[in-house]
């Protein structure tokens, strides 16, 4: 299995020097500088790709090996196949990182907001904080801060009056920083910013749009770019829902084994993958993750390893340290070293330990939210170890 990191590009908080302190030797990157629905060039994707594989006298390699996110606008989710233009930017995107050599593109097709959290710094236990999904504080926000039409319907008269002793609660201050946290796209996100006003304006125009119609657009995206990724070489890798179940009354079409299984069925091309995202899977405690994993083991070609910790009646959760809270990743290990041992050099996973908690120099220090060196190092070290302790190499 190879070992990647996410770097957010020259700007980011975390340098490629430190990136290759922590032993990773793959990189995973985008162009988000890139307005959303505009095709990327040549020029732009080796110019990144310049930055990361020049290596300096004395330095270690890194190889950029999988781009985290060709975004999908908004308008293909909407519209599917009839979003004709979006379609073709997307895949000349996709012909510019192939003609580079990237063998692997992640992307989501979640509707308005990618993924979301209510709290970005929640003091847990040992005093590092981690990010965290409060059911009750979310519901005071859909319900009295954005006010959504129809979101009464949506919650049980109890939720509902919990929410609003939340609300009531919640200072100005509280207020602004949910909203900013659910409503401004966080680090990585590939939805835009909104305004509320925007944000409900962008939500009545799926109204109109259930499970069944958005996985079609998704199969009609799917029927456009997978022959040509098939064609380049490149493996597709679409990222779980997080959370994984509906939002705002948005469906939520990549949230279990069957969702994924509806998909490769629809396009049975072996360049339609799996992005396996443990903390997104696991948030729901009727997701069998090495299950999955085994399900679809020929279909993993990029995995986010993470744990999660699920709360109360299991709708509010927090990061939890990456061999902690309700992922044995011992076991999900177990599957993706059966799969990677069958494969040749080149076409083994590249697992990156996603999110970490903000620890140590970190809480002194401005950071991308969920991405602190120290927490991912911490988790990388995690899971190398349990790689060594199944004889597992890890590149």
């Amino acid at each position: 299995m190879r070992q990647g990191w996410r770097w957010f590009g020259p700007q980011a908080p975390v340098t490629l020097d430190e990136v290759r302190q922590t032993g990773a030797t793959n990189v995973v990157s985008s162009l988000h500088q890139v307005p959303i629905g505009r095709a990327w060039t040549q020029a732009e994707v080796r110019e990144r790709q310049a930055m990361i594989e020049t290596t300096p006298p004395g330095r270690s390699d890194l190889t950029w090996s999988v781009v985290e996110s060709i975004p999908i606008p908004d308008a293909v989710k909407r519209n599917g196949g009839r979003a004709k233009a979006e379609i073709e930017a997307w895949i000349a995107s996709l012909e510019a990182v192939a003609a580079c050599n990237i063998p692997i593109v992640c992307y989501n097709f979640m509707p308005v907001v990618d993924w979301t959290r209510t709290e970005l710094d929640y003091v847990i236990d040992t005093g590092a904080t981690a990010m965290r999904f409060d059911h009750e504080k979310f519901a005071a926000f859909d319900l009295f801060v954005l006010q959504r039409q129809g979101a009464e319907s949506q919650y049980s008269a109890q939720d509902r009056a919990r929410a609003l002793e939340v609300f009531d609660a919640m200072t100005e201050a509280e207020v602004a920083e949910i909203t900013h946290n659910i409503t401004s796209a966080l680090p990585g996100s590939t939805t835009e910013p909104l305004t509320v006003p925007e944000f409900r304006e962008k939500l009545a125009a799926y109204a109109d749009i259930g499970a069944a119609r958005l996985r079609q657009h998704l199969i009609e995206f799917l029927e456009a770019v997978t022959p040509v990724a098939e064609a380049r070489g490149v493996k597709l890798t679409l990222h779980p829902d997080d959370p994984p179940r509906p939002l705002f009354g948005l469906p939520r079409i990549a949230s279990t084994a069957d969702d994924y299984a509806a998909l490769f069925d629809a396009v049975s091309s072996p360049a339609n993958g799996m992005c396996y995202c443990t903390g997104s899977l696991g948030v729901r405690a009727d997701n069998d993750l090495p299950a999955i994993a085994r399900r679809f083991a020929s279909r993993i070609h990029f995995a986010h390893l993470r744990a999660t910790k699920r709360e109360g009646d299991g709708r509010s959760f927090h990061e939890s340290a990456h061999l902690e809270g309700d992922v044995d990743m011992v076991a999900v290990l177990k599957e993706l070293v059966a799969e990677d041992n069958k494969r040749a050099a080149s076409e083994t996973i590249v697992f990156r330990s996603d999110h970490g908690h903000r620890m140590l120099d970190d809480l002194n220090k401005t950071v991308t939210p969920g991405y602190p060196a120290i927490g991912r190092l911490r988790g990388l070290a995690e899971l190398r170890g349990i790689l060594h302790a199944l004889g597992a190499v890890a590149n």
